[in-house]
């Protein structure tokens, strides 16, 4: 996992702007509470079946990074394949650091 996505995500978690978890997640993109989504590249299919419908229909960005462990352990919860990010400020700075490592 990216150390500067790593570091951003605890930021968010610390500032209270992220949530976790496939239902809850699910339940934010519906609410239009969520400004960017972060799947576990080991997400099992069911959950990102679940988790992709949302994200076409409220139409916010994701990007896949890290396993379900990683995630987990960034944000100090466990089994964790899905993290939303509430804030914009945060949400660009992680999309815009996604895309320089894919580079």
């Amino acid at each position: 996992m990216n150390k500067k996505i790593a570091s951003y995500l605890g930021f968010a978690r610390k500032a209270g702007k992220v949530m976790s978890g496939v239902n809850t997640c699910t339940f934010g993109i519906g609410k239009g509470k969520i400004e960017l989504v972060i799947l576990a590249e080991d997400i099992s299919d069911n959950s990102k079946k679940k988790i992709m419908k949302e994200l076409r229909r409220g139409q916010v960005p994701y990007i896949t990074h890290g396993t379900v462990q990683e995630l987990s352990q960034t944000i100090g919860q466990s089994g964790r394949s899905v993290i939303g990010i509430c804030d914009k400020g945060f949400a660009e700075v992680i999309l815009k650091e996604s895309k320089e490592v894919e580079s």
